[in-house]
C-alpha cells in the first residue's frame, strides 16, 4: 500500500468518527421467547432453517437472527413456558417494522407461530449499547 492509499484510509477514518453523537442509531435486537407445543418441536426448528431464517436474511437493515434453546436457568428463573428464544437484529426498528408489515413476512411467520401453543410468545425490545 502506497502512502497516497494510507492518507486516503486515514482521512475516511476520520470522517466517520466526525460523525456527531446519536446521528447513527444503534442496532435493535427483538427477544421473541416462544411456547412451543413439544409435539411440533421439530417441525417449528426446520421452518426456522428452511423457511424463516433465509426469508429475514433477504430483508433491508437486517443485522442477525438466531434460534436458542435453553439448556438451564444458571441464576434466577428462566422464561414462563418457553425453551426457545428467537432473536432479530436489525440496523434500526424502522427496518424491523418494515420486515414485519411485508408479505413475505405474512407468509414465513405462520410457520412458526402454528407450531406454538398456550400464550405463543412473548416479545421484548432492546436496543444493542
Amino acid at each position: 500500500m502506497n502512502r497516497r492509499q494510507h492518507l486516503k484510509i486515514l482521512a475516511s477514518a476520520g470522517a466517520l468518527l466526525a460523525v456527531p453523537a446519536g446521528a447513527a442509531t444503534a442496532p435493535i435486537q427483538l427477544h421473541v421467547d416462544l411456547e412451543v407445543d413439544p409435539a411440533k418441536e421439530s417441525e417449528m426448528v426446520a421452518n426456522y432453517r428452511k423457511t424463516f431464517r433465509p426469508a429475514i436474511r433477504k430483508q433491508p437493515g437486517f443485522v442477525d437472527v438466531k434460534l436458542l434453546k435453553l439448556q438451564s436457568a444458571l441464576a434466577g428463573k428462566p422464561p414462563a413456558n418457553s425453551t426457545y428464544r428467537l432473536l432479530i437484529s436489525f440496523e434500526t426498528e424502522e427496518f424491523r417494522k418494515k420486515w414485519v408489515a411485508t408479505a413475505t413476512h405474512q407468509q414465513v411467520w405462520p410457520t412458526i407461530e402454528n407450531t406454538l401453543k398456550g400464550a405463543k410468545y412473548s416479545a421484548l425490545l432492546y436496543d444493542v449499547l
